[in-house]
Formats: C-alpha cells, structure tokens, sequence
C-alpha cells in the first residue's frame, strides 16, 4: 500500500556516513546479519570494484526496508562532487531526503548543493548530526552550522545526544522526554533522561514545542496561553510541520555504533511523506499538448519516469524508474513518450543492493526496475498507451574536465566509442564526443576521479583500455592588417590549359564576425559562373590558417578585379586561384592566434579566496566581480581555457575539496604576443615530430 511507502534519498558531502546510515538500518531490521564498514569494503550497498576501490560511493544504489508495518526504500547517493549527477538524477524518485552532517566536520559544500536539488523538488527533510561517537564531534557545532546553511526551512532540535566523543552512548527524544541508551552491541534501553543534561533538555524542549508550534495555529495559541501539550499532539504537529516544509527536525547519533538509527526510522515512517502525500506531478498531455498535473492515484493510467539506468555487458541493460500513478503488472508493455515507442517488459523487478528481486506489481510511488527494454533511457517518460503523457525532468549538471582519449591497440576506436556509449547510458554526467578538427575522441566529466573511474569501467566491463591526454586546444586564426593580393592560377599542358586571375581585398572583421565574401566584380571582367568557385577556393583554405593550420576566422574578402580566358578558362581554375590568393593575402594580413576564453563561476568557503585569486592571476584569469552566497564566495571570471584545462584537481587541493566551479565558453580572444611565439614554436616541433 502507497500509504505505507516511504522514499527516501540520503544526501551529504562524501565521507559523511550516508552507506553506513544505510548499512545499520539493514542490520537493524535483520536483513543483513553483519554489519559491513566501507573502509573494509564489505558494504551491502557499495559493491562496484570501483567503489570499494575509493572507500565511497559512486553510483546510487537501492534497498527496501521493514520497519513497523512500513517499507522503506533507501536510496544511497554518492555524495563526491565527481558524481554527483547521479545524485542530483535519483533524488527525483524520492518523497524526501536525510541530510547527514558529519558531527567533526560540518555541513560541506556537496551537502548544501544536495539541499538546493532537495529544494527545487520541494521535498522534505530531516538532518541525521552522525559521527557523534568520533574524537572532535560536536553536536551544538554541527547544528549551528546546520542553521546557517539551512536558513528555510529551519533546522530545530528534537533529540540530544548522552555523553560525547568515545563516551556517547545514547540520545534524549525530546518529545517524549526519555532516555536512550545503547550497548556496545547496538542493543536499546529506555530510562529517565540522566540528571546532568536534564535542564538542558528540558530548555531544548521548551525550544522545540515553540518550533514546532509555528506549523499549526491552534497549537500556538495554547502554548501561549501557558496550556499542556500532549505528546501526541507534537508528533501531529511535527509531522504536518515537516510535509509543509516549515522546519527541518534534527536527530543525532552513530551509524558505526548503531546509536540513534530505529530513532531515525522511526521518524522516517512517522513524520515522513509517502507517496500519496506528494504534490501532484506536472506534466505536457501528448493528446492535446496542454499542461496538466497527475495524482499518485493506483486506480488511473499508468504513468513513470526513468531516472537511472544500469548497463551490464552480459545481463543487458536495467531500466529503473518509479511509478507516479496507476498500477503496473508483473509483465505487459508501456509507451515511452519519450522515444514514441511500445516496450515489452517480462519482469518487474524491486532493486536489494547488487542483487534483484521479482515483484507481481507495483503501484504509485514504487521504484522498480525492468530488463533489457529496446530504447528506454535514463530520462524517459513511461505511461499508458490510452493516456500519453511526458514529464519534465531535472537535467545533468554540466561537465567540468575533458580528457582526449588514445586507444591502446591500434583500431580500438570504433570500440571505444561505442563501449562509451554503453557507459553513457548509466552515467549521464559523462558527455563523449569526436572532435572534426583535432580528430581526437574527448570525454568530459565532473572531474578527474569521474573520467578516471570510467576508464576503469571500460577495462573491466568491456576490455578496452585507453590513455588520457589532455585535450588539444581548438585555437583560431584571424588578420590585423587590410590587403589586396592577386592570385593567379596559369597551367598550359596539352590542350586545354588552366587559367584563373583573381583580385581581392582581406580585411580583419570583429571579433565573432566570422567570414564575409562581397562580389566587386564589375563589367563581367571575371564571368559570373566563376565567382562563386573562388569563394569556395578561399573557405577551403581557410580552414588550415598560416600560423599553425587552426581554422581562420573573422575576416571579410571583397573580390574586385580579375581576368578569364574564354579557352582555358573553368570552376576549378578559380578555386586554385581563390585559393592561391587567401594564402598570400593571409601571409601579409598580419596574421595573429586566438584562444577560446572561459566564463568560469567559483563557489568556496571564504578561507579559500585568496588563495583562489592567485591562482586565477597566474592562469591569466580576469575577476568580473564578486558575491556572497552563505558562507561561500562565488567568484565569477574569465580564464583562457589552455590555463583551465586541469582547474578540477587543481581547486580540489586548494579547498580540500569545498570549492566548486562551472564553466562555459564565451568568446574567442588573441594569445599575448610573447606567449604565441612560444606556442607556435611548441606546436611546430610536435608537427614535425
């Protein structure tokens, strides 16, 4: 029954402790019989070999869960900034997120940029303070920081922790005023809440009842007029104040130790949305191509959305989605609106860590997985064949590094390419690509350790290996000068000969003007026919410019005088001399290199930005301005993109990983004269070579 669903995506900065939240909650309820630690790589839900490889989560993985007549699905994100695509894609299936903060080391920047996503769906929240049993741990700490990245909605206290660092043993529940403790099996008793934080829970529940008042009115009126509160009436209230997004209940405890996690399901099935408590989805009617909304009602057409995909090179592909509405069979066919196509599916499978499960059914608000669909991919919308529906969902975040890829055995390219594509499939942070101009394959990610990981993918899932190279850059060519040239084309063999005579004016355009060809010719001194052969001449020249054969860009040619002959005269004759003509012209023109420029926006803690300004100084990087975002500092400058190449690792060790950044190419502008010397020379000795 949807009623007993509960969706829930956990959100943090890498290192927080999401897997091991999710590997005592399995232990908890007696599907796991041991209880796996991700430093010793023995997790239910991290099983890639890239995974246990990094100690972390790379790719989002699934459980379900009983608890209390309840089915939780977990949904574990990767919390590294290098995938957190897939992140952002797979908290679409959920009803509401827990944000883990780390007791030692705060809110990070990940963990914010997971509460955004979290935000943009509208979806509801509880923070899990975890790590409290860690040298260093601080509960006020993390909170304060909670509340200053989390402004709405607000973070308020529900529970305390007993004791600290090696000593914390146990949580209070403020809201029914006991005692937690636990063993160091995990094992809970209930007591008194202990003598010596007793005031202080009792002023922290006094704090949560005004809190937690705000979301109804009859409840504040009868705080304010001095009235008991029921305990029953808090969890009402908390509940409706959670669904409406007006607080953010924070809980603590130890995933390692088992301290606080039955309280923390407990929360999830009492205070949490199921599916049916989840707005309406929007979406386009194919029908009639109107706006429309679409309720998690079992009893309508079926209708879902693809938001992750698995490729397995033996097992297929798996497609997993949730289902918005309606009620799907064990096997049967839907539409992909998407693609405009029927799929057959034979199973309906549910996701337990590496393995799958068959179910007979699954209504709204289940996340279920079908194999080997035809041409369903991650992004796709399904629905009934009688009610053709397509929803808008949330796209990638833009990649950050490209890396040219070199196959390791000659003629592996084809199967680079089309391993990748497979690869694509399931990551949808990678973007690949072949470059017409450097004849390179480029595959672009969120960062080093992302492409790195996927090179590792290809090796063991389809046997290709390749090396990294940093991407050629796709400099250009223009002019600073005005000429006029002649070019003259004159063959005489046997018969026929090959006569073309043309003149033109090259004169530089601004910059992004691109290429502009007048006809000047008057009085038929070059034949109409033949004109537009020597502007062909010229393109086809253009393309390998003077310096060091980058495209020519920005440049106007004006043809304005010239001689045929009536014999020897042709289309092709002209083209030579077009031809011959841009590239004396181009010799004179002052012929100058251009360099693709960056715009780049920087996110990192304010510690970081001077730091951050050097660098961007010694990249020849220009500072547009500067804004306050939180306690981040977003930079926004302009950075050639030779000097930005390797930006991801590069930020990574200077914030320790908090800074973030984006880029997108702006405009093309000349290399300093000093430094197109040097590059030109350094281009010319790798073509010789």
């Amino acid at each position: 029954m949807a009623d007993k669903l509960r969706n829930i995506a956990l959100v943090a900065h890498g290192g927080a402790g999401k897997t091991s939240i999710a590997e005592a909650m399995l232990f908890k309820t007696g599907i796991i019989t041991r209880q796996g630690r991700t430093e010793d790589g023995n997790t239910f839900m991290d099983f890639e070999p890239e995974e246990l490889k990094r100690q972390a989560s790379i790719s989002t993985s699934f459980a379900q869960i009983p608890w209390k007549k309840h089915a939780i699905t977990l949904i574990d994100t990767p919390g590294d900034q290098n995938f957190f695509t897939d992140t952002k894609l797979c908290m679409q299936a959920a009803d509401a997120v827990v944000i883990v903060v780390d007791a030692v080391d705060g809110v990070k920047v990940q963990t914010e940029q997971a509460f955004e996503f979290a935000t943009d769906y509208n979806q509801p929240a509880v923070i899990f303070i975890n790590k409290l049993d860690r040298e260093r741990a601080d509960f006020q700490r993390a909170f304060q920081d909670a509340k200053e990245s989390f402004e709405t909605p607000k973070p308020i206290i529900i529970q305390l922790p007993i004791g600290k660092e090696a000593g914390f043993n146990g949580v209070v529940d403020l809201v029914a005023m006991k005692a937690y403790l636990y063993d160091d099996k995990g094992i809970v008793s209930v007591a008194d809440v202990p003598e010596e934080i007793k005031d202080e829970a009792e002023t922290e529940r006094e704090a949560m009842i005004e809190n937690i008042a705000e979301a109804d009115d009859s409840l504040i009126e009868k705080y304010l007029e001095g009235e008991a509160i029921s305990d029953d009436e808090i969890k009402a209230t908390l509940r409706k104040g959670v669904l409406s997004r007006t607080f953010i209940p924070v809980l603590c405890g130890s995933a390692t130790k088992n301290i606080g996690i039955d309280l923390l399901m407990d929360t999830i099935v009492a205070a949490m949305p199921s599916p049916l408590d989840s707005a309406s989805r929007k979406c386009i009617n194919l029908s009639d191509k109107s706006a429309g909304e679409i309720s998690p009602d079992p009893s309508v057409p079926f209708s879902g959305f693809v938001f992750k995909t698995v490729a397995d090179p033996y097992a297929g592909r798996l497609t997993i989605f949730r289902v918005v509405s309606g009620t799907l069979a064990g096997d049967g066919t839907f539409y992909n609106s998407t693609k405009e196509t029927k799929e057959r599916y034979n199973q309906l499978l549910t996701i337990m860590g590496k393995e799958q499960r068959p179910v007979n059914e699954a209504g709204p608000g289940s996340i279920v997985a079908v194999a080997k669909l035809k041409e369903t991919t991650t992004g796709d919308t399904l629905c009934a064949d009688n009610k053709k529906v397509k929803f808008e969902l949330a796209t990638s975040i833009p990649t950050l590094i490209t890396f040219a890829l070199e196959p390791k055995s000659k003629g592996d390219e084809d199967k680079i390419f089309s391993s990748l594509n497979r690869l694509l499939e399931e990551d949808q942070g990678l973007k690949v690509d072949r470059n017409a101009e450097t004849k390179e394959i480029l595959l672009s990610g969120s960062g080093q350790v992302h492409i790195e990981a996927t090179i590792e993918k290809l090796k063991r899932k389809y046997n290709v290996e390749v090396n990294l190279k940093a991407p050629k850059v796709p400099y250009r060519e223009t002019f600073k000068k005005k000429v006029r040239v002649q070019g003259r084309h004159k063959k005489q063999t046997g018969g026929h000969g090959q006569f073309g005579d043309c003149w033109i004016q090259l004169e530089p355009m601004p910059r992004g003007g691109g290429f502009e060809f007048v006809d000047g010719i008057v009085g038929g001194v070059i034949p109409k026919t033949y004109i537009p052969a020597v502007e062909k001449g010229i393109v086809e020249s253009a393309k390998k410019g003077v310096l060091a054969g980058f495209p020519t860009v920005d440049f106007k040619v004006i043809l304005d005088d010239g001689s045929y002959h009536a014999v020897d005269s042709s289309e092709m004759a002209f083209k030579v001399a077009g031809s011959l003509a841009f590239k004396k012209a181009a010799e004179q023109a002052g012929p100058v290199l251009l360099e693709p420029i960056m715009k780049v926006k920087i996110t990192t803690p304010d510690e970081f930005m001077g730091d951050i300004m050097g660098d961007l100084n010694s990249r020849r990087g220009r500072v547009l301005g500067m804004d306050s975002a939180g306690k981040y500092q977003v930079i926004n400058a302009e950075v050639p993109m030779a000097e930005f190449l390797t930006y991801a690792p590069d930020l990574r060790s200077m914030t320790g990983g908090r800074g973030i950044f984006s880029m997108e190419f702006e405009r093309y502008d000349e290399v300093p004269a000093q430094l197109a010397e040097k590059l030109l020379a350094e281009l010319r000795s790798k073509e010789s070579e």
